[in-house]
């Protein structure tokens, strides 16, 4: 008989202990913590959609050394073809533009800055340009266009005499640094 009592005493523990688990999985069923299929559903989508985000963000750095390289060797390159070392090759390319439009030139004022740290030094220039329409429209065409970098501020046209049109340009460009 005390081999039943405690096989009794044994069941009952049992019981008890599978009972403590069924309410612990029933509360981790409905437990706002684990939560729902359906949310489990929605986070991993979240995720998946977060994931291909970043993915997409993280594209452009894909062989960003390859891309430095050749960054690096367009610069030399527009360094080299489109930079005048001196100050006579912008004037002598201004004149060439003017002379190609048939745009007469007035005065030309330029005041260079310091040089500077990747060695170009900034040239500002104010001219004065006259012509018809036409020809003043074809000459800033042909300057935007032109080899030599050029970049346009400000545009002025004066008053029309006898179907010339007077033009004030400021201008930008750089010059390679001596030395």
């Amino acid at each position: 008989m005390p081999e039943v009592l405690d096989f009794r005493k044994k069941a009952k523990i049992a019981i008890a202990a599978l009972l403590v688990v069924d309410i612990a999985a029933v509360v981790m069923l409905f437990s706002p913590l684990v939560g729902s299929e359906r949310s489990r559903r929605e986070q991993l989508d979240q995720l998946w959609q977060e994931l291909q985000r970043k993915t997409h963000e993280a594209e452009p750095l894909k062989d960003v050394d390859k891309k430095i390289a050749v960054a690096s060797h367009q610069i030399d390159e527009f360094y080299r073809t489109r930079l005048p070392a001196q100050d006579s090759a912008i004037y002598e390319e201004l004149g060439k533009v003017a002379k190609q439009s048939g745009v007469k030139i007035g005065q030309i004022r330029s005041k260079g800055k310091d040089t500077d740290p990747v060695g170009l030094r900034p040239v500002e220039i104010q001219a004065d340009f006259s012509g018809d329409y036409l020809q003043l429209v074809r000459f800033i065409n042909s300057l935007e266009r032109d080899p030599l970098f050029f970049i346009i501020d400000s545009v002025e046209l004066g008053g029309e005499t006898s179907g010339v049109v007077k033009l004030q340009l400021k201008l930008e460009t750089y010059q390679k640094a001596s030395g």
